[in-house]
């Protein structure tokens, strides 16, 4: 039986332009490799899952590729470039600053770089999660990296850049990693799907993209979740939701238009189903503040683009952005603020809930006699 592989493993980019979301790292790597502008020390930083250790791989190969391209991209079939591929080049050195965070294993690393590479340009040392280092291992750091010899290149990768000491940053050129926007994630997806002959619903990938949060690695680890559930089938809309346990769009579809009746009836019914199906409450009422940001935003055509929703979604939030006046939508949406602000704090969670929803539903008859007073005053004027 053959071993599965994680799509995030599979698919991981071999080169600069398959690194995703990240153009302006690798425009300027390939750049630097180009003109011999290399640092020799670089400090990779940014959220989990964008990119950082993968960027330094390339990299790595790259500058040491016997045949790159014009575009500065490593051939894939030299002999150094095997070697990489294979886990076997000895020009490439990888610690995990999480487990190797003492004095002694920063002066190993130090002792190896006093040796210049067998075969080969340059010698490249990647240290992953180095805000971990003890200062007493980045004290004994610092020398070494403000004037390595020639032919050593460090490449730090971090998550928390904030608490690297300010005399090691002053001595990397520093590049920050973007958390990857949803369309690019979604693309990567689409991909992938194609590539292992999976069919998916163009909406399942996109909320799969938002689930992530900026973070690839973490989109594909729900993406080999959801084709396991499906037995590598269909990745379909109502299967993603169900396993990411997310409350589809048509429940505050319901909602906003029972509010916007009028009807505390049907909007604290509608409530019920949802607790009812297991959802959080305090999840139900951050996601009904976004449902009522999402409608502001596509009143306006000059906003509608920061809706990140498949076209047919989109036109349900704009026919219902259609009937719901901006006061309206300002005002449930600062009592929804408000209700996620004390949520936490009140000791009965779902009557705290079904007030803010009581409140939201009276808006329009207040909205309503305070335009009926403004006339009034208007003709007695």
């Amino acid at each position: 039986m053959e071993n599965f592989v994680v799509s995030a493993r599979k698919y991981r980019p071999a080169n600069f332009k398959s690194v995703v979301g990240q153009q302006h790292i690798t425009t300027t790597l390939q750049n630097a490799i180009k003109n011999n502008h290399l640092a020799q020390a670089f400090l990779f930083c940014g959220p989990r899952g964008v990119g950082k250790t993968t960027c330094a791989r390339i990299l790595a190969k790259t500058i040491n590729c016997e045949n790159r391209g014009e575009d500065q991209e490593a051939c894939g079939t030299c002999e150094s470039c095997l070697s990489f591929q294979n886990n076997a080049s000895f020009n490439i050195y990888e610690l995990d600053a999480a487990s190797n965070n003492s004095v002694d294993d920063i002066r190993n690393l130090v002792d190896q770089v006093r040796y210049a590479p067998q075969k080969g340009q340059y010698k490249v040392y990647i240290i992953d999660e180095v805000h971990m280092l003890s200062n007493q291992a980045f004290n004994a750091f610092l020398k070494t990296l403000e004037e390595p010899p020639k032919y050593a290149i460090f490449i730090l990768a971090t998550t928390e850049k904030h608490k690297i000491i300010p005399t090691i940053l002053s001595r990397c050129q520093i590049f920050d990693f973007n958390r990857i926007q949803i369309k690019h994630i979604a693309e990567h997806l689409q991909y992938i799907a194609k590539e292992e002959s999976v069919d998916y619903e163009d909406e399942a990938l996109r909320l799969i993209a938002a689930k992530a949060d900026g973070a690839l690695r973490d989109a594909l680890s729900i993406f080999d979740l959801i084709v396991t559930y499906s037995a590598g089938k269909k990745v379909t809309y109502q299967e993603t939701i169900a396993n990411l346990h997310i409350l589809d769009y048509d429940y505050y579809f319901k909602v906003v238009e029972a509010l916007l009746a009028g009807n505390i009836a049907d909007t604290l019914l509608i409530f019920d189903e949802i607790l009812k199906k297991g959802f959080d409450g305090h999840n139900f009422v951050v996601g009904l503040a976004e449902h009522f940001r999402d409608l502001l935003v596509v009143q306006d055509s000059a906003t509608v683009n920061l809706l990140e929703v498949s076209d047919e979604v989109k036109a349900n939030y704009i026919e219902q952005s259609k009937a719901s006046s901006q006061s309206f939508l300002l005002s449930a949406l600062s009592i929804a603020n408000q209700c996620d602000i004390h949520y936490k704090s009140s000791k009965n969670q779902r009557l705290h809930v079904e007030l803010a929803l009581m409140k939201m539903a009276k808006i329009p008859a207040a909205l309503s006699l305070a335009a009926l007073a403004v006339e009034d005053s208007k003709k007695k004027a």
